[in-house]
């Protein structure tokens, strides 16, 4: 697998892929590995996981430089997704045992009856380069500690990180074959969905790509789990404070240099502060430091692939010939590396490029609408529905506008974001499922209905 530091545009050193039979061996082990690890009391599942937590903290430093060398984040922001994986696993340390404990249900006076949360066996998840020891972890600590095992295949360029992630399972004490990488292309997903061992399938990655994979998964009959992309709405009432909900939004727009599926993406205020947030927001985003990715300053590091940023060009450029007036940014920033700067437009038509698909990079579209209603109708006029902000002084009127967003989740006076102790997914294009929470770890178990009474019970 060839790596490119998207930071220097120099060549990383190769990670071999592994062969068709390297692949099958895995599965191979994957399937031994669960016929042990399914029966082990949740304690012990709980007690390597905390153990993993530990790993992950003790090593943070080096587990954040693999992900800035090789996708190009901010040095502070991978250390805290190391932290935040740390996070996940000790949520799950914690709770996983009450999350799928028997779930009684009353029936007949003779009769117990209960809901029994069983394991259901190797699981395959697809995951992205933009969080890639995140996206992992939200699916690997739940699923492993319901008692499935887990096969990562990992986006091309960051071949490191998938392969450290095992080491975090191994070095925590999990068995052999209960955590695995695969290093292999697209062209062997199938095949691996395909295999009778393989059990269920999970994706986070593009619209594109989710239809592929739900195909797959769905002509097997296998359960599956779709986080895609979106174009959250970020919603700027009149009522707002609007030095903060600018100040939040340039955040939110190129956390991770711009490069995550729940930033806000679309800015939509009600007229009565739309000078007043767009001057405040244009601020923002222009006092942020475009930077070395190793740099403790930076804010914003380089695009993951050159590709990448030229799709993002493309975009903005499009966006702008279709009618929309540009603020600040709008050019690759002429140095080493794939770098784009924070870029604002506005004045951007309903089916503008950048309303209609997802911009995956530091680049806002900002609408003026002239109420509440129009606010949320824009909201809504996407086929996208993972995420959405509202911003209000009035947290009536924010619970009720976050009502009528369609999308998996909706802040009020808060960045979107994922947090392991709420369920996490979306609607529409962008997807199906939940990850993380009680939901998250219920996701791939067998939810088997057991009912038990005495033979002398029975009516013959």
């Amino acid at each position: 697998m060839n790596r490119v530091n998207p930071a220097t545009g120099e060549e990383l050193e190769p990670i071999e892929e592994h062969t068709a039979e390297e692949v099958d061996e895995a599965v191979t082990r994957s399937a031994e590995a669960y016929a042990e690890w399914s029966g082990r009391p949740m304690e012990e599942r709980q007690k390597l996981l905390s153990g993993a937590a530990d790993v992950l903290r003790e090593n943070v430093d080096e587990y954040a430089e693999i992900m800035t060398r090789e996708m190009g984040k901010p040095i502070a922001g991978a250390r805290s997704e190391v932290e935040k994986c740390a996070w996940a696993c000790d949520h799950y340390a914690e709770r996983a045992g009450e999350y799928l404990a028997d779930e009684r249900i009353g029936t007949e006076p003779h009769a117990e009856a209960f809901v029994s949360y069983e394991p259901l066996g190797p699981v395959l998840a697809i995951m992205p380069w933009n969080f890639p020891f995140w996206q992992v972890f939200r699916f690997a600590a739940p699923t492993l500690t319901a008692g499935n095992t887990g096969l990562l295949k990992h986006a091309s360029n960051v071949p490191e990180c998938a392969l450290a992630i095992e080491d975090v399972f191994r070095e925590a004490g999990y068995p052999e074959g209960v955590f695995q990488s695969l290093l292999v292309g697209s062209d062997l997903v199938n095949d691996v969905i395909e295999d009778d061992r393989v059990a269920a399938v999970t994706l986070t990655g593009s619209e594109r790509a989710g239809r592929a994979v739900g195909k797959a998964a769905g002509e097997q009959l296998k359960p599956s789990v779709l986080e895609l992309g979106g174009s959250d709405p970020f919603v700027v009432l009149d009522d707002a404070d609007v030095e903060v909900a600018a100040a939040v939004g340039a955040r939110t727009r190129t956390l991770n240099s711009g490069q995550s599926c729940i930033a806000a993406k679309r800015f939509i205020v009600v007229d009565e502060v739309y000078e007043a947030f767009l001057e405040a927001f244009v601020r923002e985003m222009e006092a942020l430091t475009v930077g070395d990715p190793m740099d403790e300053d930076a804010d914003v590091g380089p695009q993951a692939r050159e590709d990448l940023m030229e799709d993002l060009h493309e975009q903005v450029q499009a966006t702008l010939s279709e009618g929309a007036t540009l603020q600040t940014g709008g050019e690759p920033l002429d140095r080493e590396g794939f770098f784009y700067p924070p870029t604002v437009v506005t004045d951007v038509p309903r089916d503008a490029t950048m309303s209609c698909e997802e911009v995956f990079g530091p680049a806002a579209a900002v609408y003026g609408v002239g109420g509440e209603a129009e606010a949320i109708d824009l909201a809504n006029d996407s086929h996208y529905g993972l995420g959405g902000s509202v911003w209000t002084e009035d947290l009536h009127r924010g619970k009720r506008v976050a009502r009528e967003i369609e999308s998996g989740c909706v802040f009020v006076n808060e960045l979107t974001k994922s947090d392991p102790r709420l369920p996490f997914g979306g609607v529409k294009d962008s997807g199906y499922g939940r990850e993380l929470s009680e939901k998250g770890i219920r996701a791939f178990v067998n939810a088997k209905t057991v009912w038990v009474q005495s033979a002398a019970d029975q009516d013959v």
